[in-house]
C-alpha cells in the first residue's frame, strides 16, 4: 500500500489552480494559430490574434487570462492501492483551491448559497469527481470553469426513437442560442446516455480530451467532424463577431442508457479552456 501526504495533495492543486489560470496551454496556442488560417473574417482575425497577445500577456506578466477565475472542478483517478495520510482528500483538495486563489490573487466566484449569494471567500467548495481505479497513482485534473461557458448548457431527455439529426439539431441550437456568451472559440462537450446527471458528467469530461482526439467509435467520430462543420456555419464566428471558426472542436462521450430514455447534455468551454493536470 503506497502513502501519499494530504499535503503533496493541496500543494499540487493549488499550483494547478494557479498554472491554468496564467498559462494557456500549448494545445491552445496551437488552435488559435490553426484557426487563423480557416478564419475569412477580418474581424475573427483581429479577436483570435487579440486572443494570443493576451494570453502571452497573462504568462509574462502573470496576469489570469480571464477575469472570470471560474468554479473549481476537479476530476479525481484514485488509486484503490494508494493511502491518503496526513489528512482527509476532499478537505486537502479545498484547501489547496483556496491558497491558489489566494496566492495568485484569483477571483473568488463561489456562493455558499444559491439564493442569499453571500460569497465564500475562498471559491470553495470545489466541484469533485472521483472515480477509484486500479494501481497506486492519483490522477488530478483540475478545470477553472467560467459563468459565460458554464450558464450555456442545455439538457434534453430525447425520446428512444431519436436519431443522430435529432441531436445534432440540438447540439447547433444551442451554441446558436449561446452565441457570444461563451467566449467563442469554443469546444464543445456532448454527453450522450446514461441517466441525468450520468449525461452532464459525460458532456463535462468530454471537454478534458486532447482538442484533436476524436471518439473511438467510428460513428460518433464521424459525427464529431459532422457537428464541428455545422456549427462553424452557424457564422457566429471568434468572440461573436462573425466568422468561419466558432468552434475549434466537437468531442462527443456515450454509455448504456435505459431503453426507455435517451439523456443528452451540452457543455462548453470557452477560448481560455484552462485545464492542467497532474499525477502523484
Amino acid at each position: 500500500m503506497r502513502e501519499l501526504s494530504a499535503k503533496l495533495i493541496s500543494d499540487t492543486v493549488k499550483a494547478l489552480c494557479i498554472k491554468a489560470n496564467f498559462e494557456l496551454s500549448d494545445e491552445m496556442s496551437e488552435s488559435f494559430l490553426e484557426a487563423l488560417k480557416k478564419e475569412k473574417s477580418a474581424n475573427g482575425r483581429e479577436l483570435l490574434n487579440q486572443l494570443l497577445k493576451n494570453a502571452e500577456i497573462a504568462r509574462k506578466e502573470r496576469y489570469p487570462i480571464c477575469q472570470d477565475t471560474g468554479i473549481a472542478t476537479l476530476f479525481l483517478e484514485l488509486g484503490q492501492d494508494l493511502h491518503i495520510i496526513g489528512g482527509d482528500l476532499n478537505k486537502a483538495i479545498n484547501e489547496g483551491v483556496a491558497a491558489g486563489y489566494r496566492e495568485g490573487y484569483l477571483r473568488k466566484s463561489v456562493v455558499a448559497d444559491p439564493l442569499k449569494r453571500k460569497n465564500t471567500g475562498t471559491n470553495t467548495p470545489a466541484v469533485i469527481h472521483t472515480d477509484i481505479v486500479p494501481g497506486d497513482k492519483l490522477k488530478i485534473t483540475f478545470m477553472a470553469k467560467g459563468g459565460g461557458c458554464e450558464n450555456v448548457s442545455r439538457y434534453m431527455m430525447f425520446r428512444p426513437t431519436s436519431d443522430k439529426k435529432d441531436i445534432e439539431k440540438f447540439v447547433v441550437e444551442t451554441v446558436e442560442g449561446a452565441g457570444a456568451n461563451p467566449c467563442p472559440p469554443v469546444i464543445v462537450g456532448v454527453g450522450m446516455g446514461c441517466n441525468l446527471e450520468g449525461s452532464a458528467l459525460l458532456a463535462k469530461r468530454a471537454l478534458l480530451r486532447k482538442i484533436k482526439s476524436h471518439n473511438e467509435d467510428k460513428d460518433i467520430a464521424k459525427m464529431e467532424k459532422e457537428l464541428l462543420d455545422l456549427i462553424n456555419r452557424t457564422g457566429i464566428g471568434p468572440g461573436g463577431m462573425g466568422g468561419t471558426v466558432t468552434a475549434l472542436a466537437v468531442h462527443i462521450e456515450s454509455a448504456p442508457c435505459h431503453i426507455a430514455s435517451f439523456p443528452v447534455t451540452v457543455s462548453i468551454d470557452c477560448h481560455a479552456h484552462r485545464v492542467q493536470e497532474a499525477v502523484l
